[in-house]
């Protein structure tokens, strides 16, 4: 049997401190055997599953997404590389949606600051006397808009 890990080795090895691993312990995203003095002790395989948190909080799912997606695994197993596919396909459309919206933000920026005018009659991400504020809150103009019909 592989040896196991302190909680303190587990946040040497994942980079994540002790007490974010408590809170995924706490919130069932991974798991811990305690020892007689009641210490946590984690499987190797953990170092995954902390991985796999890690990178999916960094590509903006939030950790409610994640617990259901492990929790659609077998017990006591990490993803695989094909549980990965299947997993972060449930996330493809968001992903993609992320990445539009931030190349947009990047030009429209590189606009504005590489212009130099901050022409308010130019500028994309103006919105003269608030007049967006119907269509809901925040960016408005960096979010996508639904595609118009051909009837429009």
């Amino acid at each position: 049997m592989h040896e196991s890990l302190t909680i303190g080795q587990l946040a040497a090895r994942s980079g994540v401190a002790p007490s974010a691993l408590r809170y995924y312990e706490r919130l069932g995203l991974i798991r811990a055997d305690r020892t007689g003095g009641n210490q946590r002790r984690y499987a190797r395989a953990e170092l995954r599953r902390v991985a796999f948190i890690r990178i999916s909080q960094q590509v903006g799912v939030s950790l409610e997404e994640i617990r259901e997606a492990l929790d659609s695994l077998p017990a006591s197993r990490t993803p695989s590389p094909a549980d990965w596919a299947a997993l972060s396909s449930r996330w493809r459309d968001r992903l993609n949606q992320k990445i539009d919206m931030m190349s947009r933000l990047r030009d429209d920026l590189t606009g504005c600051i590489g212009c130099g005018c901050l022409s308010l009659q130019r500028c994309t991400l103006y919105n003269p006397d608030d007049a967006l504020a119907a269509e809901g809150p925040g960016a408005q103009l960096m979010r996508p808009r639904p595609a118009r019909s051909s009837a429009d």
